[in-house]
């Protein structure tokens, strides 16, 4: 189907999950990005990861689990409909988040935050899932 697929990347650690803020957007998202052609989900999830998070930063990419799939609006056009393919972390990210001329800022989210910062998908679907299942 010609639906955009996304996909992106949850990291914890100490009940909070991080996120990243595009300089382009006004919300804060998940690690993650567009699967790009060719490219399965899980290498799209790793790319994603590196280009994001900077080359300080050490993740062990065997740890990056597929954890669910949705149909999403975008938030940034509410005409597009995006297929996110959501990964999780197994394990704890180390080194350093670097930003870039991509990303501006990085935040540890907790569920004390305001859910006014997040992006539609993480405020409709993965905050409530990360507080249901205690990640948060």
């Amino acid at each position: 189907d010609n639906m955009k697929q996304v996909v992106g990347t949850l990291f914890f650690k100490d009940k909070k999950l991080l996120i990243d803020k595009p300089r382009k957007r006004k919300t804060f998202q998940m690690i993650g990005g567009s699967v790009e052609e060719n490219e399965s989900i899980f290498d799209a999830a790793v790319r994603e990861c590196k280009e994001e998070l900077g080359e300080n930063a050490i993740f062990d990419s065997s740890k990056i689990k597929f954890l669910m799939e949705f149909d999403e609006i975008a938030t940034s056009d509410p005409n597009l409909k995006i297929h996110m393919n959501i990964f999780i972390y197994d394990g704890v990210l180390e080194g350093e988040l670097t930003t870039s001329d991509e990303i501006e800022s990085f935040m540890w989210f907790s569920r004390n935050d305001d859910i006014n910062l997040l992006s539609n998908t993480l405020k409709n679907e993965i905050i409530p899932y990360a507080i249901e299942n205690g990640l948060i």
